[in-house]
């Protein structure tokens, strides 16, 4: 009797010392709600690039004066108005995912009596803060440069980053999250022109699968 005391004591401070180093209040909820407004903002973005407009009709030329027919373009084209379309779904997602987050998490952290906001959430932000602002900085500094293609790859490696960054302070889950955006990103820069597909699969697909094992693991 006296051994099984000990042990359920060694159980309750365990669990004690993982509440105060660990944030567990993060919902899988918000990752099913965020990777479902990631697959809605791709799906209004792939739109505004390949049917938002009426396609351009490119003149063949076989020499300076004579213009000798006409072809439709398909690929999408990167005007001013499209970029900032594509900005606003951008920022639309993430407000949302963070709003959601933050909704949940709180609801969460009450049910268990746990505070939201401490010093291991305020170092969880601060860890996974850090490559998130600086990523966001170098797509609008690439954005601005003309580098259109670039922004869906780095957004999902330097997440990557935040997240393993952030891992040590919440669920080990969130490290192997991060890895797989990283690895995702790396792969979408070796693969040019398929940047929407790729974001759609990291914030989207990966974002419903995490969300749906943090539910099934922890928030039943």
């Amino acid at each position: 009797m006296k051994e099984k005391e000990i042990e359920d004591e060694l159980v309750s401070i365990r669990s004690m010392m993982e509440r105060s180093s660990k944030f567990i209040s993060l919902s899988g909820l918000s990752g099913i709600l965020a990777g479902v407004y990631a697959l809605v903002g791709a799906g209004f973005a792939y739109y505004g690039m390949y049917y938002g407009k009426p396609p351009q009709l490119n003149p063949y030329i076989y020499d300076d004066s004579n213009v000798v027919g006409y072809s439709y373009d398909e690929s999408p084209r990167y005007h001013h108005s499209l970029i900032v379309g594509l900005l606003m779904v951008a920022g639309i997602v993430l407000i949302a995912s963070i709003g959601t987050g933050i909704f949940f998490s709180a609801r969460k952290a009450k049910r268990k009596g746990q505070p939201l906001w401490s010093s291991t959430s305020r170092a969880l932000l601060f860890h996974m803060a850090m490559p998130l602002v600086t990523g966001g900085i170098l797509i609008l500094i690439l954005i601005a440069r003309g580098h259109y293609g670039i922004a869906a790859p780095i957004s999902l490696i330097f997440y990557g980053l935040s997240l393993v960054s952030a891992s040590s302070y919440t669920f080990s889950m969130v490290k192997y999250l991060g890895l797989c955006e990283i690895i995702l990103g790396l792969i979408a820069a070796c693969l040019p022109g398929f940047g929407l597909l790729f974001w759609a699969i990291g914030f989207g697909v990966l974002h419903i699968i995490y969300g749906s094992l943090m539910y099934f693991k922890y928030d039943r």
